[in-house]
């Protein structure tokens, strides 16, 4: 019979095909970094001086050297793709040229930055993905990128640095790199770099010393750098044994591989495998070797095993099943195949004799291990793993099923005729032969004890009808007796073996079967985003591959109350609601079956993860007796934690919800309080100042001082008026209470009305007025837009000095009537172009802070969106000053748009 082992002197087909699919496509190299300013561009470009020296067909795709003198002087020789320009939002931004490049196909392509976020609008979000394009093109590329922007150490990175990046690459993208080469200083260099001004300019990296470039903050980074290569590394390496059947092991790393079987000891082997893995800092390995023998293992020795291989990964282990005929040899061709360096197994608690008759698995491993070191540990080592606390009553044995039988009789019976018409022209141990066929067909149809019924009698009718003396079972000629015997060994050998091997086809495909299901289920759970979406199906998938009723109650307030149900009809009782709630409390099963309230109808379980219980899944199957099989009860503890997982991601995403919302609630209502405290007490002063002096010394004072207390006193009435206005409508544009009432408007009546209730506001500048001629009606809300113009006009007086101009131009564009309110002030920051639409945002001014509370703009930009129009800010190009540009639909556009909508 053919071996099942694999081949060690075989290539790995696994790892064949993977260089196979590196080598139709272009390679990646990446220049890895701890931090900024570690010489990543640098050592790229000095790399790719080195090619173009070669006569490397090379080219610069996207390289920033932010300023600095020696990083530009390396650009010398190369060529480079133009940058292509995008326009947004009155900026201008270049972005790397995708299409150029691949139009030119170099052989080998510079790509800075490689977590950059491209302009809206580009073929991709992200630079990562235009690497991609530019890999499957068959076209190499280089990039570079610092550690703190791989997505999975992406919280590890801030919790070290609080600082949280916000720009990332999935792992896949380190995964595929070719090659990984790590540009490293230490620390004390970069600090110095720093100081020196050859990352930031002085002030900023005064700044970044002090906070993310510490020495221990650099020094995290730099072990996570090294680290992520070390792994990528020991990757390629075991796919470079794989491809190339090179036996291992090659200790390059440590792997550690531990064994699992049946025995009480099993959780005790694989907590010291965890332990010894921690300290060895390797990569570790729980392996369960499924023999013939796993097929007569009680059900609770199967439970072990299974609860030992959930107790492997809960630990952060990896856990395999592979069948195999011998333990050792199937252990240690995985061991070299992965490169494995130790292996665990515990030591045989069974007596002298019973090794000297069945052999040693520890002894074997150690024989055969070669250069893997082999720690045999005392079997009772630790605690063994606590049995189920849910009891399973036993099921009534099945019936007995007469069919096998009969189809086996039918076969001799056949193989009893051909064997008479043959035996005319063939020798008789050809007719044993066909005896022996119906055994194997038994055996495959039936099983085993089918197929042991089809020898016994087949040994009798071949006795019977075919040696002499014939139609009796005596047997008078030695050879006869001796030929009856080895037909009947050779046929209970072949049933046996066939049976089995039947046995075997069976169970992996029922395991195949329930290993796809529960892969369908858990792509099924990773696309859900909603708890409710969630719930409805674990439901049904728990209900359709258990056959059982489902109710899954997840915690509300000190109790658990019914999320879902299949079938949804379902109802508790108030005695298993009294269960489930002891289940979540508890954190253990009760109700049917259990130890705790066995009288409930339901059996509770609790969806668990590691950071405690998530929620409570009741089963029952509406039939008296055992509610489910050993088999079933493993089969839903794997379906439980898939669901509590996925439970625990939903949770996680809706915390980091409210947590951005609080966040951001915090930030307004502090906002807020900074304004009230500074607009409503300055101008509340003045008043209450000026109200004061007038009721104290008015008879004192002359007509003319009397006068301007009472000017103060309305100007800041009037501004407080403006500053309860702007909340007032604030606040309307939020609850969506704003419902412009539009119609016809004279665009030149709204600039005069909002001029004149601007006036005071205005007095200081010269306000210049400019409107075409032919201006059509504006479809707008007359008090709506007004109340804009008098912001920004009131925005202009503010940020212009006295005594400049304010222009308010309009003219019709593709029918669209587009106003500008221009100043003469200091312009907007680039940083702040769009962010000044923001609540309670203002412009830091280096001289002065502005009187305002940042709310005027935001109102501005609400309300001409509300009536179907834009509005975007930016700095003027003839001189220094901002502009604001409104676009607004002219009313018979709009009209227009109206129709062809309703059409």
């Amino acid at each position: 019979m053919p071996s099942d082992r694999p081949d060690p002197a075989r290539p790995s087909p696994e790892a064949l095909l993977r260089q196979a699919a590196r080598e139709e496509r272009g390679r990646l190299k990446l220049f890895l970094g701890a931090a900024p300013g570690v010489g990543k561009t640098y050592e790229m470009l000095t790399t790719a001086q080195a090619k173009r020296r070669d006569g490397v067909d090379i080219v610069v795709g996207v390289v920033e050297t932010h300023g600095r003198k020696d990083t530009e002087a390396l650009l010398a020789g190369l060529e480079v793709i133009p940058r292509r320009h995008v326009e947004y939002k009155d900026r201008r931004l270049d972005e790397m040229d995708l299409d150029a490049i691949l139009n030119r196909r170099p052989r080998v392509v510079l790509v800075d930055e490689l977590a950059h976020t491209n302009a809206p609008g580009s073929r991709h979000a992200k630079r990562y993905l235009d690497v991609e394009e530019l890999l499957a093109a068959g076209i190499d590329v280089y990039t570079t990128l610092n550690i703190q922007h791989v997505e999975s150490l992406n919280d590890v990175v801030a919790k070290i640095t609080r600082v949280r990046v916000r720009e990332t690459v999935p792992d896949s993208i380190v995964d595929r790199a070719d090659d990984i080469e790590v540009i490293d200083i230490t620390p004390e260099d970069l600090i110095q770099r720093l100081k020196e001004g050859k990352v930031y300019v002085p002030r900023t990296a005064e700044r970044a010393i002090r906070h993310y470039f510490s020495a221990g903050n650099l020094t995290a980074l730099r072990e996570l750098a090294l680290r992520l290569t070390a792994q990528r590394v020991d990757d390629q390496l075991l796919t470079h044994m794989q491809a190339h059947a090179i036996a291992g092991p090659w200790a390059a790393g440590e792997r550690l591989l531990v064994c699992v079987n049946e025995h009480p000891s099993c959780a005790a082997v694989v907590r010291y495998a965890r332990r010894q893995a921690e300290r060895l800092r390797a990569h570790w390995t729980a392996i369960h070797v499924e023999t013939t023998h796993a097929l007569r293992l009680s059900e609770v020795e199967r439970d072990r095993i299974a609860d030992a291989l959930r107790l492997v990964e809960k630990l952060g282990g990896e856990a395999v099943t592979v069948p195999g005929r011998d333990v050792a040899d199937t252990v240690v061709d995985y061991a070299r195949a992965n490169n494995v360096t130790h292996i665990v197994i515990a030591k045989s608690s069974r007596p002298r004799w019973a090794e000297l008759l069945h052999g040693s698995v520890a002894s074997a491993l150690i024989r055969r291990a070669g250069d893997i070191s082999v720690h045999v540990i005392a079997g009772d080592s630790g605690g063994p793993i606590p049995p189920k606390t849910v009891r399973t009553a036993p099921r009534r044995a099945p019936a007995v099923e007469w069919w096998p039988y009969l189809a086996s009789t039918g076969w001799v019976a056949a193989a009893l005729v051909v064997g008479k018409v043959l035996q005319q022209v063939l020798g008789l141990s050809n007719v044993a032969l066909v005896f022996l066929t119906a055994v194997l067909t038994s055996a495959v149809t039936g099983g085993l004890l089918p197929s042991l019924y089809a020898s016994l009698i087949s040994v009798l009718a071949f006795n019977y009808f075919f040696l002499p003396p014939l139609y009796t079972f005596t047997i008078t000629e030695p050879e006869n007796i001796v030929a009856l015997f080895f037909f009947a060994v050779v046929a209970l050998i072949a049933s046996n073996l066939t049976a089995r091997v039947r046995a075997q086809a069976v169970a992996a495909r029922r395991r195949a079967k329930t290993t796809e299901d529960l892969y369908q289920f858990s792509r099924k759970l990773a696309g859900v985003v909603t708890m409710d979406d969630l719930l409805w199906a674990t439901a049904y998938q728990i209900a359709a591959m258990l056959k059982v009723h489902v109710v899954l109650l997840l915690p509300d307030g000190n109790s658990v109350e019914v999320r879902a149900g299949y079938p949804p009809e379902d109802i508790l009782e108030d005695a298993d609601l009294a269960a489930a709630t002891w289940t979540w409390e508890n954190n253990r099963p009760a109700g049917r079956g259990a130890d705790t309230l066995p009288g409930a109808k339901w059996l509770f379980l609790p969806m668990r993860t590691g950071r405690g219980a998530v929620g409570v899944t009741g089963i029952d199957t509406g039939r008296p007796g055992a509610l489910l099989t050993p088999d079933e009860r493993r089969l839903l503890d794997a379906l439980i934690d898939q669901a509590a997982l996925a439970i625990e991601r939903v949770n996680l995403a809706e915390d980091v919800d409210r947590a951005r919302l609080a966040a951001e609630t915090e930030r307004l209502r502090s906002a807020l309080l900074t304004s009230i405290s500074h607009d409503l007490r300055t101008p509340l002063a003045s008043i209450l100042g000026s109200a004061t002096s007038l009721t104290s010394y008015g008879p004192m004072l002359d007509e003319e001082s009397r006068r301007d207390l009472a000017s103060t006193i309305q100007e800041e009435a009037e501004r407080l008026n403006r500053f309860i206005a702007n909340l007032l409508d604030m606040t309307r544009l939020e609850s969506g209470a704003i419902r412009p009432r539009t119609s016809p408007v004279d665009l030149a009546e709204l600039v005069g009305s909002a001029l004149e209730r601007a006036g005071k506001i205005l007095a200081g500048h010269t306000v210049e007025v400019d409107l075409a001629a032919d201006l059509p009606m504006l479809e707008v809300d007359s008090v709506l837009f007004e109340q804009v113009l008098f912001n920004l006009l009131d925005n202009a007086a503010k940020y212009a000095p006295a005594g400049s101009r304010i222009d308010v131009r309009a003219h019709q564009e593709n029918g669209r009537v587009r106003i500008e309110v221009l100043d003469e002030g200091d312009g907007i920051p680039g940083a702040d172009v769009e962010r000044i639409f923001d609540k309670f945002y203002r412009v830091h001014a280096q001289d002065r802070q502005r009187a305002g509370t940042g709310l005027g703009l935001a109102i501005c930009r609400g309300f001409v969106e509300a009536m179907g129009g834009t509005i975007v800010a930016g700095n003027r190009t003839d001189r220094r000053g901002a502009v604001f540009t409104l676009s607004i639909p002219a009313a018979a556009e709009l009209a227009r748009i109206d129709e062809e909508a309703a059409e």
